[in-house]
């Protein structure tokens, strides 16, 4: 699927859930490099910062930023799923986590495509 579509995802336990619009449907699906995301291993989704909504459970998302700050990560705090990030690369976007997609089948999108957040840009200089 490569047209815009809405999706509807949530963490294990059920106690955040969230909605958002992916501009390029499941055709952009990546793992990032950095020091962070390489640990966390969870293939992500582009969808538009503005779209997304956190429709239950917004007092239930504990909220990690490091280094630059502009990239801001999001974990249930119950299950301590990652359900989603603003993107640091391009702060208009966010990623959100593929295994936390109702009836997203994540090994389905294999291989996954891996993005260089090692030599990110804003760290030049």
């Amino acid at each position: 699927m490569n047209a815009s579509c809405d999706i509807t995802a949530s963490c294990h336990c059920g106690a955040v859930t969230l909605t958002a619009t992916l501009p390029f449907g499941f055709s952009r699906i990546s793992r990032c490099t950095c020091s962070f995301c390489a640990r966390r291993q969870a293939a992500a989704v582009t969808a538009t910062t503005a779209s997304l909504v956190v429709t239950k459970g917004a007092d239930n998302l504990s909220l990690y930023c490091w280094g630059t700050k502009t990239a801001k990560h999001y974990f249930c705090k119950t299950c301590g799923i990652y359900t989603h990030h603003q993107r640091r690369s391009d702060p208009a976007e966010c990623g959100i986590n593929l295994g936390c997609i109702a009836q997203a089948k994540p090994w389905d999108y294999e291989p996954i495509q891996w993005t260089d957040g090692i030599n990110h840009p804003s760290d030049a200089g």
